[in-house]
């Protein structure tokens, strides 16, 4: 069931990749967002440089803003569109970021290569969140950081979002709170977790809008640490 689920989740983004990515690339809100989003993780994270990996890395927007801020940076994602779209990005930079073909549940990686690890939008979408978690904290060195940002996107229901069988294994993605997401930081594994409103977000959504077919609602930032 798990290639089933996972393929149909990486062709949905990988149609997606053009519009999402040129959305986040838009010349009115693309400064304001790197300012805000780079205070954001700059927050959560160790001081740069560490070893960073951003899980479901999609278009490489963390992973590129977190080597521009002087991070080591590997980001993976299995949708091979959003791969492309990323290795552009990462390409025009000085410092880039690795971008690799990789599963956010099960990154493969040695034990201890990371300090810290991102996603931004995934933990609604990962089949088989708890053992993400188990597997993200395996690759985090000891007090190691886990960062995810996100919010209830769905709480309603997917709707026809995916298929049935894809549907069915999100546990995260119709969650009517952000606790949820919280709930399974700690139950994989990780202390010290924190729920962070992103107010500063919310208002440059209201300001500036948001991707068709979304909703101007706010967002968190989800820590945890390795023990």
């Amino acid at each position: 069931m798990i290639r089933p689920v996972q393929d149909t989740i990486d062709a949905y983004w990988s149609q997606r990749a053009p519009s999402y990515d040129d959305y986040q690339q838009r010349a009115e809100r693309r400064e304001l967002d790197t300012e805000i989003w780079s205070r954001i993780w700059s927050s959560a994270l160790p001081p740069a440089p560490s070893d960073v990996l951003d899980v479901g890395t999609g278009s490489g927007h963390v992973a590129c803003l977190l080597a521009r801020l002087g991070h080591r940076t590997t980001g993976i994602d299995l949708a091979p569109a959003m791969l492309d779209r990323a290795r552009e990005h990462a390409a025009a930079l000085e410092s880039p970021p690795r971008i690799l073909s990789g599963d956010a549940v099960r990154p493969d990686f040695p034990a201890g290569s990371f300090d810290a690890i991102t996603g931004r939008y995934v933990m609604w979408t990962l089949r088989e969140p708890l053992v993400a978690v188990a597997s993200w904290i395996l690759l985090l060195r000891p007090g190691g950081v886990v960062a995810m940002a996100d919010s209830t996107w769905f709480p309603q229901g997917l709707g026809d979002l995916y298929d049935d069988a894809a549907r069915r294994a999100l546990p995260v993605a119709e969650a009517t709170s952000i606790d949820r997401t919280a709930e399974v930081l700690r139950e994989g594994g990780l202390v010290d977790v924190e729920v962070t409103p992103l107010h500063e977000v919310l208002e440059l959504d209201r300001r500036l809008g948001v991707a068709p077919g979304h909703e101007v609602q706010l967002q968190y930032l989800v820590t945890g640490r390795r023990p």
